[in-house]
């Protein structure tokens, strides 16, 4: 197996230390001994990658080896180099960390992210929990909690407060735009861990509830709003609500109901890869008081046409 720790973790020597880190959290996932039980090929990759990343992700160290006066191992050009190894330990769950030249260590791929890797083989991969060092600390238990919000709030975005099952409270920071169905990860707020781990996460999947007469679509709202008949025929401006207050729509003269109008960038607010959604308003005849004197007109037209 190759000693340049370039090549085992797959980046370039000119690599930033977010470009190493995702490099080292991709190979881990795939090769992380506790996801490929007894097999000892991926065991081996790991252990390279581990000691390749706990080189690399150390600026100074990466700057010396890169000027050759150690090997990948951090030992000293000329001296023996201590290897590196991994093991496991019983401490009531098995689990995983590596030793470096007599020491364990750990490795800027955080038990954090170690231990969202294993959640995502259901909380854990049979039992496993990572450990970091020699206390057998364990990462506390992810806490799922339902949040309603209005639908107003998930356009604009709040901060609700939930209520812990301790009697505490938690503030939750809801983003503006968040779809019905989606998860909230706050960090840290869930389950304390064990000897010292990491707390657990709060997951909180929001709920929306529906509007008199907002739709969302997409980053587009629809809505059905009501004309009078004046309006209608001659044209004219009518006041219509959007999720940020009234606004005065230009309504064109003889306008049918179901003519769809757009007041542009009142839909969902621009987020991340998306743009400003659109408020799409479709026209309601709506008689309200007819005045006699249309009433009138109309009748008499009736009657000239039979």
């Amino acid at each position: 197996m190759s000693t340049d720790p370039y090549t085992i973790l797959g980046v370039s020597k000119t690599a930033s230390q977010d470009e190493i880190r995702k490099a080292y959290r991709r190979l881990a996932k795939k090769y992380h001994p506790d996801l490929n039980p007894g097999n000892k090929e991926a065991e081996d990759k790991f252990k390279a990658i581990s000691v390749a990343n706990e080189l690399l992700s150390d600026p100074e160290k990466k700057a010396r080896f890169d000027r050759g006066e150690i090997d990948i191992h951090g030992q000293e050009q000329g001296f023996p180099g201590g290897g590196a190894g991994y093991r496991h330990y019983a401490d009531g769950n098995q689990g995983f960390r590596y030793s470096q030249a007599g020491g364990t260590h750990g490795s800027q791929f955080s038990e954090e992210d170690l231990q969202d890797i294993l959640n995502q083989f259901g909380g854990g991969f049979g039992g496993y929990k990572f450990s970091r060092g020699s206390t057998g600390s364990q990462k506390g238990q992810n806490r799922r909690y339902h949040l309603k919000i209005g639908f107003l709030d998930a356009v604009n975005g709040t901060i609700s407060r939930i209520t812990l099952p301790e009697g505490g409270t938690l503030d939750v920071k809801i983003p503006a735009g968040i779809e019905d169905g989606k998860t909230l990860r706050l960090r840290g707020k869930g389950e304390p861990g064990s000897q010292n781990g990491l707390a657990g996460d709060a997951l909180i999947t929001i709920q929306v509830t529906p509007h008199a007469y907002f739709k969302r679509d997409g980053q587009d709202i629809r809505m059905t709003w009501p004309v009078d008949l004046k309006t209608a025929v001659l044209g004219g401006k009518l006041s219509v609500p959007t999720p940020t207050g009234e606004v005065a729509l230009n309504v064109p003269a003889h306008s049918d109901s179901g003519t769809v109008l757009r007041l542009r960038g009142r839909g969902i607010p621009a987020r991340k890869n998306h743009e400003a959604g659109n408020l799409y308003v479709t026209l309601q005849i709506k008689l309200g008081k007819v005045d006699p004197v249309l009433e009138e007109f109309l009748r008499k037209s009736s009657d000239q046409s039979n």
